[in-house]
Parts: C-alpha cells; structure tokens; sequence
C-alpha cells in the first residue's frame, strides 16, 4: 500500500511520520536525520512523500520508497535534494504530528495504536516543532528496537 508520509530509520527499525501537507514531516525528518548514531544505529531516510508498506512477514511490515522518490527529500527553501537513504526498513512505529496541545504529557495506559494491513503498530503523537522533537522520536525508535526482534 502507498501512503502519504515520511519514513525515517535508526537502523534496520523505521517510523512513518504522518500528518498533513505541511505538517512539518520533512522538516522533523530532516532534523532527524542529523542526530548523531546511536549504538551504532545510524539515522536515515527511508522515503519523503510517500512510502509503500508492505506485510513482510506474520505480523511484520517494511517501508521503502517509490522509485521516483528514492533519496529525494524536499528542504523547504532549498527545494527537494538527494540524501543517503535505505532502500528498505522495518516498520516499527507510526508518529502523528499534531498541536504542541494534543501531545499527551504522558502515555496512556492502554497505548494508541495505528493499523496497516491489518497490523498494529504503536503510535506516537509529537509537536514535529518543538526542538526536542527529533530526540523524542530518536528515543521512540530506540525503545521500540529493543522491545521488537530484528
């Protein structure tokens, strides 16, 4: 399935970043993308604009780009440039870019999920603005990688 979106990994684990036009998908994912590794996990772009996700397994999914878009990133202001990307990523997490006001000062105790092909993944709600953003989703991703098989 292709769905509007970003899609950022740390390593072999992937989030897709969702939201509307000018949400600030780009922007969070390009801020993302220059983080510092983590245990050795790198960083990197999976797909800007769109992603196609695929059942990769029993209860897995992977996210990759379009063809025509792979290593594309659009930069505000400097239009839409080529990256370092991964043809293909686990995909782990799905993060709603709302509000600063919608971000939850905590996790509810039944956590959100977001369905794809008939999966759950869990979902995170981030103000894509705020500086700390990129760290808060760096975080996500790294717990989700040690609580999900490579």
């Amino acid at each position: 399935m292709l769905v509007h979106g970003t899609c950022v990994a740390l390593g072999p684990k992937a989030a897709l970043l969702r939201g509307g036009s000018g949400a600030g998908k780009s922007d969070l994912a390009l801020r993302f993308l220059a983080l510092p590794p983590e245990r050795g996990l790198e960083p990197m772009l999976v797909a800007d604009d769109q992603v196609e996700i695929e059942v990769s397994g029993i209860g897995s999914l992977t996210a990759s780009p379009p063809a025509t878009l792979a290593g594309k990133i659009e930069v505000r202001g400097l239009g839409i440039l080529d990256v370092p990307h991964l043809a293909s990523a686990a995909l782990v997490l799905a993060v709603d870019l709302v509000a600063p006001e919608s971000v939850p000062r905590m996790p509810a105790e039944n956590a959100e999920k977001a369905s794809f092909a008939g999966i759950s993944l869990p979902l995170l709600r981030l103000a894509p603005f705020e500086a700390s953003a990129p760290f808060k989703l760096k975080l996500a991703l790294l717990s989700a990688s040690l609580q999900l098989p490579l």
